[in-house]
């Protein structure tokens, strides 16, 4: 769990990635890149390293659950934990997130809080999991 670390934030609102990009600042990590749909984020994970994944569910070109889908189908990337976000919670949405492997989900709009208590509990998770 470091300060360093670095996330990904894929949304296509860039005042929602500004808005998540805040809070993570807020939290402590600084190290954090975004992307507007899952075809640039797919392209920037391949390209460089990330630690984590913070995607929107609904966008175009690629929805969340696509880009969640290809993160896990890709022996490289796999092992990203992705936190899914999304503006409702249908309850299909929170079943088909954590059947394709997200690590979380979280629903818009969230406090600082919420988002800390996630990606702690999410960070937590695959520390007793390495």
């Amino acid at each position: 769990m470091s300060a360093d670390m670095k996330f990904l934030v894929v949304d296509d609102f860039s005042t929602m990635r500004r808005i998540v990009r805040g809070l993570l600042k807020e939290i402590g990590y600084n190290n954090c890149e975004e992307a507007e749909d899952g075809v640039e984020a797919l392209n920037m994970l391949r390209g460089a390293k990330f630690d984590f994944v913070v995607s929107d569910i609904n966008m175009p070109n690629m929805t969340g659950f696509e880009l969640l889908k290809a993160i896990k189908e890709d022996a490289n990337l796999k092992h990203l934990p992705v936190l899914m976000v999304t503006a409702e919670a249908r309850k299909e949405d929170i079943v088909l997130a954590a059947q394709s492997g997200a690590a979380g989900y979280i629903v818009k709009p969230f406090t600082k809080a919420t988002l800390e208590e996630k990606v702690l509990k999410i960070m937590q998770k695959l520390a007793a999991a390495a």
